[in-house]
């Protein structure tokens, strides 16, 4: 029998009717002769009550990260035994594991822990009974039995970690969108969903601001080849596919814009300009867990230079300590400058390869907009630009724009429905008119 991983986000079990809907497309999934199973998030909002709780407990310094995974990984175990209880009440043999139970093995990271093994003899086992097994999503634990959890969106990470080591057919990804956009249609209405989009174009949106899935989700599918269903779990149309890159999808130039509107930017100046010393600064953040962005380097006349990064917002303060400490060991002149109010605005697609002209398709509508580039960062499948992040979602609607990548909103779908009603009635009487004269 195939065997199909579904994942739940916490939109779509906000309530127990939510948990009862995706009960039922388990079971119908079952009944189809699949194997299921079911990744669940906390419920709604969840998460976010409980690090509101923290901070209100925590007021003078963060939580302890430790600490936060043992809170924040109750939300799952409260979604993985309501959902088992579902499927029970509506005949289905059904059984529920957190990550520990199910032997879901990460590294010692708190708060965004990676995924080392699983043990998917205990999946296996209960597939084969007939049961629909529902696994705890978001976190795991290390080999010494610490709870950890991977960061915002780790069910997603969840969900294609399970499917890889049981080699399932296809991850199906429900959430409260209908499969992946041209742009987030919450800030762009005119954003036209995609039937399909290959791995390294998700890849890149998703490490770009696209919050549908998280880049270790979408990195672990291309790794094992396992296909992404993006769906909504209000209506059973088809969403997004995202699959490997076949040839016909280099005719599209750009496939997607995205918007990072959360962007933090460190400039370490009077850096002696040595060789080993950018080396030791990057090999330190990169212990802190820290992802690094954009960085430029400049050499001044006196034998320092200058480096510039960016990093995600919320790394901000634990790259200050970072950094700060570098300075004190780097000499007396060795200073940093941080800067939080910036986004970035990227465009997307494996077209980039073999058509020209996209740059300076991009700068140009930016300029047009008058919306100042701060910075420039490129790869073969996209163009990301460092702008102020009050201009964030206006630099996203141009772009998005610029590329052609909208469709019509319902509002101008409606509007045009309309307008051809008023014509045809128009219509009707000029020729009711014409007969009777």
């Amino acid at each position: 029998m195939s065997i199909v991983v579904m994942k739940f986000g916490g939109s779509s079990l906000a309530d127990a009717e939510k948990i009862r809907a995706a009960a039922r497309r388990a079971i119908r999934m079952q009944k189809q002769g699949h194997q299921v199973v079911m990744v669940v998030s906390a419920m709604g909002k969840t998460t976010d009550g409980l690090e509101d709780l923290a901070d209100q407990v925590m007021r003078s310094k963060p939580a302890p990260k430790r600490e936060m995974d043992q809170l924040l990984a109750t939300g799952e175990q409260v979604t993985i035994s309501l959902t088992a209880m579902a499927l029970e009440e509506m005949g289905a043999a059904a059984i529920s594991f957190t990550a520990g139970q199910i032997g879901i093995l990460t590294d010692d990271v708190h708060t965004k822990a990676r995924i080392k093994t699983i043990d998917a003899r205990k999946i296996h086992e209960q597939l084969d009974a007939g049961r629909i097994v529902i696994v705890a999503g978001f976190q795991g634990v290390t080999e010494a039995g610490h709870v950890t959890t991977l960061g915002r969106g780790g069910s997603n990470v969840t969900l294609v970690a399970i499917a890889a080591s049981l080699g399932a057919d296809v991850c199906e990804n429900y959430t409260d969108v209908d499969g992946v956009y041209t742009a987030d249609p919450r800030i762009v209405p005119t954003a036209r969903k995609l039937k399909q989009i290959s791995y390294d174009e998700m890849l890149e949106l998703a490490s770009l601001g696209a919050g549908v899935l998280h880049n270790r989700a979408v990195e672990f599918a291309k790794n094992h080849g396992i296909p992404i269903h993006v769906r909504s779990s209000q209506n059973n149309r088809k969403g997004t596919m995202i699959v490997a890159e076949t040839q016909s999808m280099e005719r599209i130039v750009v496939s997607g814009a995205a918007l990072k509107s959360k962007v933090a930017r460190v400039t370490m100046s009077a850096v002696p300009d040595k060789p080993g010393v950018a080396g030791k600064i990057f090999h330190t953040i990169a212990r802190h867990k820290i992802v690094v962005d954009d960085i430029i380097q400049t050499v001044a006349d006196d034998g320092t230079a200058t480096i510039s990064f960016t990093v995600d917002l919320s790394d901000r303060d634990e790259t200050q300590q970072v950094v700060g400490d570098l300075c004190d060991k780097l000499g007396a002149k060795a200073h940093a400058k941080f800067e939080d109010h910036l986004a970035k605005v990227s465009v997307v697609g494996v077209g980039m390869r073999v058509h020209t002209g996209v740059a300076d398709r991009m700068f140009a509508a930016l300029a047009k907009a008058k919306i100042n580039i701060q910075n420039i960062t490129t790869s073969e499948i996209k163009i990301s630009c460092l702008i102020d992040r009050d201009q964030g979602e206006k630099a996203l609607h141009v772009v998005h724009d610029a590329f052609g990548l909208g469709g019509r909103t319902k509002k101008a779908s409606a509007q045009k429905r309309t307008g051809a009603a008023k014509r045809k009635k128009t219509t009707g009487k000029q020729t009711a008119r014409r007969s009777r004269t």
